[in-house]
């Protein structure tokens, strides 16, 4: 069975939507994705930090679907990373209202001694020095490495970004953060400049209107599931990349074609999470449910066309 290192947030959030509003309830960009992945029954680990308020339920949950935690330190006289936020009508557009970073300020990732050795790792949204960190950990050379980032590093810590991107197969980032990092607005263009920082494969996250794959010359499409209500998208992009690593980790198959697959695994993912506020969907998920709505994906994109 293959390994996979997801390394990222283990958090706190509160969200407020037009829907509704939480308290603080179970976030982080690392929860999203291991929830995700454990779809696929792959041996995974988070390497992550909380603090001592986090709770054991929290971690229970995690190691319930077969998450290995023993990479989130425990920082007893600390406190969790903490995020609030306020969404729009359109859902599309929010506003940050609190980022605390506490632990998540000194995280100094350690890789697991026996995960040193995964041949998928998905760096989730963190400095690029501490993603940077994490490849130097591995002892064998990943067959792949997937990365995600934001507006933000691109701001403050470019160059250290840009040096994280040589070392890297894959990254998944949303359509404005593509154009900030290329200066360009065609998303074909940017593609293809972001190809010649590093990575083989680009993955442009576009909401609720799906994902574009770009290899080289090659492109693929795959649509958003239609939702009849869409109640948080917080963590969304996060499932997105989970159920993205989380196949191309069970299949062990890194091909343009296998990652066509591996796109609409992490679409059909982020149409459950945001169902309900926070990893509640995320949390009761069944093979069954997924299942069931990879074939309503396959109804909607494929078709006969007769010629005239």
């Amino acid at each position: 069975m293959s390994k996979l290192v997801i390394v990222g947030t283990v958090a706190f959030d509160a969200i407020e939507t037009p829907f509704g509003k939480t308290d603080k309830i179970l976030g982080g960009a690392a929860t999203f994705i291991g929830l995700a992945a454990s779809q696929f029954n792959v041996d995974a680990a988070i390497v992550s930090v909380v603090g001592g308020d986090f709770p054991q339920k929290y971690l229970d949950l995690l190691s319930n679907k077969n998450i290995d935690i023993s990479g989130i330190e425990i920082v007893k006289e600390g406190k969790t990373f903490f995020w609030k936020g306020k969404y729009h009508n359109d859902m599309n557009s929010r506003d940050t209202l609190v980022t605390d970073l506490n632990v998540l300020a000194d995280f100094n990732p350690i890789v697991p001694e026996n995960y040193r050795d995964a041949e998928v790792v998905m760096l989730g949204n963190l400095h690029p020095l501490t993603q940077l960190s994490v490849i130097e950990q591995m002892e064998v050379k990943p067959k792949l490495i997937i990365l995600d980032t934001m507006n933000f590093w691109m701001d403050c810590a470019l160059e250290e970004l840009l040096n994280v991107l040589k070392k890297i197969d894959v990254i998944a980032i949303n359509d404005e953060e593509a154009r900030q990092l290329t200066g360009e607005y065609s998303l074909v263009v940017a593609a293809r400049k972001i190809h010649e920082m590093g990575p083989k494969y680009v993955v442009i996250k576009k909401g609720e209107h799906g994902a574009l794959l770009f290899n080289e010359d090659n492109v693929f499409y795959a649509p958003a599931l239609p939702l009849e209500e869409v109640f948080d998208p917080t963590g969304a992009g996060d499932t997105f990349a989970g159920g993205f690593a989380g196949y191309l980790a069970k299949t062990g198959d890194v091909s343009f074609e296998n990652m066509k697959n591996a796109v609409i695994y992490g679409s059909t993912l982020a149409s459950f999470c945001v169902e309900k506020f926070g990893t509640e969907r995320m949390e009761n998920l069944s093979s069954k449910d997924v299942q069931k709505r990879l074939k309503q994906f396959k109804q909607l994109t494929q078709f006969e066309i007769k010629l005239i």
